[in-house]
């Protein structure tokens, strides 16, 4: 149980950029896609058991203890050294007519170490929220002004000697791209490797290209239609041999090769479909909406910051399949290929998230919303002690939200679900689900 698992505060600092941050990047504002992300956190969690008893440089480690301080001094280390790049991250958010900017003033990032009582396999042997919610730094419903801080770390280290990393980042200043290309240029300095780091200049380039909106002028919100909910949270795992049966059931004339996002999005949609129709006795229109890395369509593949858009699919198919799902799918991302291709400017960026929120602000339509975080390379984060044998997040406290993020090999995908607690009860007992996918299963 939950209860059995302590984690104890040991220490508590800030650590600031290894260099000071230049004077003239002293201020950067947030761009338009910033703009209209909510003032939530990001959360992520990497777990490295203790498989070895040498240290990053392979020498012999004999002492816990000395373990523990080598290991949390090579986070904190390597950490400001990375900040030097990050140098937003250690920065605060001010406001200035309408506008929302960060001061670059090295003000640091929350660092916190914890002590475990139990093993890293309590964890990994049977996994849920209630646990991996006390790994993490900060709630993730926590704003900026509750903080302080937009990056806050908390190294976890267990009784047998893993570590668990927590990282939350606010998402006002980073999506999961920006996260996965920050965890691994973070790893890469702890490693001593060729930091993969973007060049300074990149930082502030997504608010040259994407300049902020006066976004009172335009009657627009900023913080989207996220209500937080009691929901349960559930992980499903998809593993690469049941991708590929998966794959090959979708398939149709129209889209003969679907992608793994594509099947397992399309999979789970119509399980929550089934759902309603069970619920309602009707079959009810349903959206899903997918949350999409706009940097390859907008040309612009190393933006750091928030780039995403969402391609909105609809359907009233009163007996939908797994194809027809698929074909909805790849139809509205094509769509969207093109009504972006070409670029967008400020007006078209507010416009697509009006249209979102008021798409989402329907009572007559069933709305789900998919986030892949595949392909961003988190499990490549090598500090000096080994690659993560698990990384994961307790899921959103947002109902109907789908979190959609690597297997340790690649291939495979864990589907990371948030429904209320009567939804979640027939979806986790859908034996089309249970086929293709394995609810909760050791994370070892």
């Amino acid at each position: 149980m939950c209860s059995e698992m302590r984690v104890e505060v040991i220490d508590k600092e800030i650590v600031t950029p290894s260099s000071p941050t230049p004077h003239h990047l002293t201020t950067s504002n947030l761009s338009v896609f910033d703009q209209f992300l909510p003032d939530m956190y990001v959360p992520l969690l990497l777990f490295y058991p203790n498989n070895s008893t040498t240290n990053h440089k392979g020498n012999k480690v004999d002492h816990h203890y000395s373990l523990i301080t080598e290991r949390s001094k090579l986070l904190k280390t390597s950490l400001s050294e990375t900040l030097s790049r990050f140098y937003l991250f250690a920065g605060r958010i001010f406001s200035h007519n309408n506008i929302l900017s960060i001061c670059c003033n090295d003000h640091g990032v929350a660092f916190i170490q914890t002590h475990v009582n139990c093993p890293i396999s309590k964890v990994l042997e049977k996994p849920h929220a209630g646990m991996l919610n006390q790994l993490l730094p900060n709630d993730i419903e926590s704003t900026f002004e509750s903080t302080g801080y937009l990056l806050l770390v908390q190294a976890n280290f267990f009784k047998c000697g893993g570590i668990a990393i927590g990282v939350s980042i606010s998402h006002k200043i980073a999506d999961g791209f920006t996260l996965g290309t920050f965890i691994r240029s973070w790893a890469a300095m702890g490693l001593g490797t060729d930091v993969v780091a973007l060049p300074t200049a990149e930082f502030g380039a997504a608010a040259s290209v994407y300049p902020p909106q006066d976004l009172s002028i335009k009657s627009l919100q900023t913080s989207g239609k996220y209500v937080y909910e009691d929901c349960v949270k559930r992980r499903f795992v998809f593993d690469a041999s049941n991708i590929l049966c998966l794959k090959s059931k979708a398939a149709s004339a129209i889209v003969p090769n679907p992608t793994r996002v594509e099947v397992v999005s399309a999979l789970i949609w119509k399980c929550a479909m089934d759902v309603s129709r069970s619920n309602l006795g009707v079959t009810r229109p349903a959206m899903l909406f997918l949350a999409a890395n706009m940097r390859k369509v907008l040309g612009h593949p190393t933006l750091m910051g928030n780039l995403l858009g969402y391609v909105s699919t609809k359907t009233q198919e009163s007996e939908a399949t797994l194809q027809s799902l698929v074909a909805i799918l790849r139809e509205g991302i094509e769509k969207f290929k093109v009504n972006y291709g070409n670029g967008v400017s400020g007006d078209d960026i507010c416009q697509h998230f009006k249209e979102h929120e008021d798409l989402m602000g329907k009572n007559d339509i069933n709305n789900y919303t998919c986030s892949s975080w595949c392909r961003f390379g988190f499990y490549e984060a090598n500090f000096g002690w080994g690659k993560p044998s698990w990384v994961t997040m307790p899921g959103m406290p947002f109902k109907n939200v789908i979190i959609l993020i690597d297997a340790k090999d690649g291939e495979g995908v864990e589907a990371l679900l948030s429904f209320k607690e009567d939804d979640m009860a027939i979806i986790e007992t859908n034996k089309e689900l249970l086929a293709y996918a394995s609810l909760n299963p050791i994370a070892i």
